[in-house]
């Protein structure tokens, strides 16, 4: 996947991420935003390498949760 591709493919997944913030932690799209994008989990979701971008954006939310409340995350086993 080229660099145009990977992009477009963030600009899928993350916005439904930013909605589940939004929605569950009541908090506003700006600081949602800031607050993801400001995570180690995005900071992985951005390298296309790291290929968390094949999970579903409810895992990632998921996975994005536990950061926040742990520190850490784990990858979800494969199906």
């Amino acid at each position: 996947m080229n660099e145009d591709q990977f992009s477009a493919m963030l600009a899928v997944i993350v916005p439904p991420i930013i909605e589940q913030i939004t929605k569950n932690s009541n908090v506003d799209v700006d600081k949602a935003i800031a607050s993801f994008y400001r995570s180690r989990l995005y900071q992985e979701l951005s390298d296309e390498k790291s290929k968390l971008w094949h999970y579903s954006a409810l895992t990632l939310y998921t996975m994005y949760q536990d950061e926040l409340l742990t520190g850490s995350y784990d990858y979800p086993e494969e199906a």
